[in-house]
């Protein structure tokens, strides 16, 4: 069996544009765009966190960055337009479960009509072939059972957040078959990734960025939900996905593949926080030190599970990290942090190394 794995020579002097390109993820895919050689527009709001990645390894040197709010119509048409962008990555989002409690509105307001402005500024734009909406594996209406989700399962999230990216989903459904109908309309797909981990990410309230913070001061982990089962997949393994998404789209097929995708590890790295934080421990030396957390400060859905048969099958995609290795990553990552956080240079070096590693990887994937 011949297995995909993403096409340098399909990206190689395309015109990308790319929303949320200052966050985790998007700094990564903006990153790995260049290296590929493609021509990337970011529109983003500034980075959310002090650090971050996109301007620890200076991600805006290699491609044109415009600070604008999704939630601006007007700037974000404006800006879509100038880029000549045929290919659109939405990463754009208050991403963040716990900020859905306490900034409910200003989460829906990014997530839903951020992305009903982008369909609409797509609309404007005749020379878009294709765009990927990064979603969330949290749209999907919490399971009773531990069974893997599936695409065609109930959506329906109940924090905030969650339910933000269901009414997402939702409006792109609804654009792609009231307005995206004919042979030359954009093809629209949407992508449901697992728990995304890898070097860079500062946010608050995620495990793995709470597990840097910690080892880094030699301080105990503070778990809160030990006993939760989350899909745990590097960051590269989910960008492996919307790229080769992407180029699909471009086919001339490719409106086959205009629906919704679930991206995820293998069935084994379903893991428990726990499981996760112990291999870290393990991973990072005598100094780590876990702990249960005395209470819990929000409700999230206890397992969450993905099924991504339809990706292997359809888009021959398949993850190339285990979960164990895509931990050693990313412990890799953070522990040359402290000594390398004032060299930009050698950050961006180090973070370019684990995407030409793990493209040498993918000719062997997981599955």
């Amino acid at each position: 069996m011949t297995l995909a794995r993403v096409d340098p020579n399909f990206w190689a002097g395309r015109d990308v544009f790319v929303t949320g390109h200052t966050g985790f993820k998007g700094a990564w895919l903006s990153l790995w765009l260049q290296q590929m050689g493609a021509k990337v527009t970011g529109f983003s709001l500034a980075s959310p966190t002090t650090p971050n990645l996109f301007e620890a390894a200076q991600i805006a040197d290699g491609m044109t960055s415009v600070i604008g709010d999704v939630r601006d119509f007007e700037l974000l048409v404006a800006t879509l337009r100038k880029s000549r962008a045929s290919i659109v990555f939405h990463l754009a989002a208050q991403s963040i479960v716990s900020e859905g409690y306490r900034l409910a509105r200003e989460t829906f307001a990014i997530n839903l009509t951020g992305t009903v402005n982008l369909l609409e500024a797509i609309r404007e734009c005749e020379n878009i072939a294709a765009a990927v909406i990064i979603t969330s594996d949290k749209c999907y209406a919490p399971s009773a059972s531990a069974t893997p989700l599936i695409e065609g399962d109930p959506l329906g999230g109940k924090d905030p957040y969650s339910a933000s990216k269901s009414c997402a989903e939702i409006a792109v459904a609804s654009w792609r078959h009231s307005f995206f109908t004919e042979s030359q309309s954009t093809r629209i797909a949407t992508a449901r990734a697992g728990n995304v981990i890898g070097g860079g990410d500062w946010s608050v309230h995620r495990l793995l960025p709470d597990i840097a913070r910690a080892f880094i001061a030699n301080e105990a982990l503070k778990l809160r939900m030990p006993n939760a089962i989350r899909p745990w997949q590097h960051v590269l393994d989910a960008l492996s996905g919307y790229l080769q998404l992407a180029e699909k789209l471009c086919a001339d097929d490719g409106v086959n593949f205009a629906r919704a995708w679930n991206f995820g590890p293998v069935a084994a790295d379903h893991l428990t926080a726990l499981q996760v934080a112990e291999r870290c421990a393990k991973l990072w030396g005598e100094t780590a030190r876990v702990e249960i957390a005395a209470s819990n400060f929000q409700y999230e859905t206890q397992n969450l599970r993905l099924d991504t048969a339809l990706a292997h099958q359809l888009l021959n995609w398949y993850p190339t990290w285990s979960a164990d290795e895509a931990l050693r990553q990313t412990l890799s990552w953070y522990r040359q942090w402290p000594g390398a956080s004032a060299d930009t240079q050698r950050i961006r070096s180090m973070t370019v190394a684990q995407i030409n590693e793990y493209d040498v990887h993918a000719a062997t994937p997981l599955h």
